[in-house]
C-alpha cells in the first residue's frame, strides 16, 4: 500500500494548519516549512476546503485555518475523501482486463488488508498526528491496543 503524494500533502498541510490554531495560514508558508511546490499545495487546498476540512480567506491578510477541531477529524475519512483510489492490483480497478479474475484468491487477501489499513486509520484522529513533546509523547503501541478493545 502506498499512499499518493497528494495524500502525503494533505496530511502535512492540516498539520501545520493544526499546529497553529491562533492565527491564518497561507500555501507560502505550507510550502516553505516542508519543502513543497507552491502550485501542488493549491490543489491541495482547493480540495480541503471543497471537502470542508479546511476554511480559507481570500485577498491580502488571508490564509487557511481548520474547518474543525483536530479531535474531530478522523484520518480515515481524510484519506479516503483525498487518495484517488484504492486500486491495489488490477483486478481492484473497474474494467480490469486481468486474466486471473474470478480464478484467484489474491484480490480478496488484499482487499482484507486494504480494509485493515483503513480500519486503523479510523481510530486514530488529527490530533494523534500532531507532533508531542517528550513528556506527552504516546505509546503507539499501547494506543493501537487500546482502540482495537473499544471497537
Amino acid at each position: 500500500m502506498h499512499l499518493t503524494t497528494m495524500t502525503d500533502y494533505a496530511l502535512r498541510l492540516l498539520i501545520y494548519v493544526a499546529q497553529r490554531p491562533d492565527r491564518l495560514c497561507t500555501i507560502t508558508d505550507v510550502a516553505q516549512a516542508y519543502g513543497i511546490s507552491e502550485a501542488h499545495l493549491m490543489k491541495i487546498t482547493h480540495q480541503l476546503g471543497q471537502q470542508g476540512w479546511i476554511k480559507t480567506v481570500r485577498g491580502k491578510g488571508g490564509g487557511m485555518r481548520l474547518a474543525h477541531r483536530p479531535e474531530d477529524i478522523n484520518l480515515g475519512t481524510l484519506v479516503r475523501g483525498v487518495e484517488p483510489d484504492f486500486e491495489l492490483v488490477e483486478c481492484f480497478a473497474t474494467g480490469s482486463a486481468c486474466a486471473l479474475t474470478g480464478h484467484c484468491g489474491l484480490a480478496g487477501v488484499l482487499d482484507g488488508a486494504l480494509q485493515r489499513f483503513l480500519a486503523h486509520l479510523d481510530g486514530f484522529t488529527l490530533a494523534d498526528a500532531l507532533e508531542t513533546t517528550d513528556a506527552t509523547r504516546l505509546d503507539w503501541r499501547r494506543v493501537s491496543v487500546h482502540r482495537r478493545a473499544l471497537s
